[in-house]
């Protein structure tokens, strides 16, 4: 039987854990855990995860889907943590999300049985390699997504399961990105499933992120008239008699910034035979820039019932006071998201586990591949070998620079290290 990826450390940890102190090597993750190390053990650059928050976010979509009649699918790109996807599955999630075929077999790897693969899948090793995996395991289901009818003709040349591979076919917009850009193209490719002997129409997929931006009415109506374009697709798919005779439809959207206008829209269309499922991702993790602005949390009356904490922290040391104007931090581009914004000063402490301090002013302006440039007040109390809290944008981005990440049982000053979690980007 193939191993089973824990989605934590298996061997011995060493330096290239580079979260992790000295005293950590030659351990095994639960040799560590069990010295209870805390923060304070640790040294910088890091980035650590915060238990509660953590918890409280998987609660939180978990919730809301629930109530708002839709499934749930989590992105697994962003973490690339099968911890965390057991954590979203056992809280009642769908499926799996995945974006590619690397990923597509981590997530096989890690035991998950059901996975949604939000991409054409057009190499013909990928589409051999499915074959055997789906039929060696019999509970393993696959969906993949078509957007022309030349994908579905490598998935009909190269996919020879003994069982159909679902398919959903996807719808784009102009100046998008992937998706056919007509509803009547897309309905030509869910006929052409249709008529493949070894592949299945299951649905109708889209990502609506690709065509808006922002929170602005205007780009809400843009999302909405997209959602819409993919019920019209549904429909004429249904009145065509297309999908099959019986099995599951699927109609999924969603990132993380949307997800309410697919309620709005799509809900309605659930059935017993139809799920509407949303594929949001960076939820679990959050952050304190780009999806702190973006969620339908920040935006709508849903916010007063539900709320997404950020639950990860960059710390940096000052390095260097070049000028009275200017701090550089040990972080950098290899280190720390940035191309959703800059990281955010939360406040300044003497050491790692020491009480935090405000920083009034302080404002991340640049990162080079070890450095960050902190613009502050020339007389601002920031000394050389203190430690910066720093709030991240943007997870996905984020957490792929780390192999190892510490996750953090509390939020106190220093709490103890609870976990270690094991990425596969």
């Amino acid at each position: 039987m193939p191993h089973q990826l824990t989605g934590r450390p298996e061997g011995p940890l060493s330096a290239t854990d580079k979260a992790l102190p000295p005293q950590a090597d030659g351990l095994t993750a639960e040799q560590f855990l069990a010295t209870a190390p805390r923060l304070s053990s640790l040294a910088t650059p890091l980035l650590t995860l915060s238990e509660p928050a953590i918890a409280a976010n998987v609660e939180t979509l978990a919730a809301w889907s629930s109530d708002h009649g839709i499934a749930l699918s989590p992105h697994g790109k962003t973490t690339m943590s099968p911890v965390l996807w057991r954590r979203q599955l056992e809280a009642g999630a769908h499926s799996i999300t995945v974006a590619n075929y690397p990923q597509l077999r981590v997530a096989v790897a890690a035991g998950v049985r059901c996975i949604q693969v939000a991409n054409d899948l057009v190499d013909p090793a990928a589409l051999r390699w499915l074959t055997e995996a789906v039929d060696t395991d019999p509970e393993l289901e696959v969906m993949v997504w078509a957007d022309s009818l030349e994908s579905v003709a490598v998935l009909r040349e190269h996919f020879t399961g003994n069982r159909p591979l679902t398919v959903l076919a996807e719808l784009g917009g102009a100046h998008g990105r992937t998706g056919a850009r007509s509803v009547e193209v897309a309905v030509a490719i869910g006929r052409a499933l249709a008529e493949a002997g070894n592949l299945r129409l299951g649905g109708v997929a889209g990502y609506e992120g690709a065509l808006a931006h922002d929170p602005t009415p205007e780009a809400v109506a843009a999302v909405d008239a997209f959602l819409r374009r993919m019920a019209a697709t549904h429909q004429a798919l249904h009145d065509a008699g297309s999908y099959p005779a019986d099995g599951e439809i699927v109609l999924t959207a969603g990132g993380s910034a949307y997800f309410d206008r697919v309620a709005a829209v799509l809900a309605p269309l659930a059935s017993d035979r139809v799920r509407v499922v949303i594929r949001s991702g960076a939820y679990v993790i959050h952050d304190s820039g780009f999806y702190t602005a973006m969620t339908p949390f920040a935006r709508t009356d849903d916010g007063a019932t539900y709320h997404l904490t950020p639950a990860m922290t960059a710390w940096a040391r000052v390095v260097s006071r070049p000028e009275p104007g200017l701090a550089l931090l040990d972080v950098g581009k290899r280190d720390v998201s940035f191309d959703e914004g800059m990281p955010t000063v939360l406040g300044v402490a003497a050491q790692l586990g020491a009480p935090r301090r405000e920083l009034e002013g302080a404002q991340v302006t640049a990162v080079n591949d070890q450095h960050a440039f902190v613009q502050l007040p020339a007389e601002a109390d920031l000394a050389v070998g203190e430690v910066v809290a720093l709030g991240l944008s943007h997870p996905c981005t984020a957490l792929d620079k780390w192999r190892t990440i510490p996750v953090l049982a509390d939020d106190s000053d220093d709490p103890v290290v609870a976990d270690l979690l094991t990425t596969y980007f």
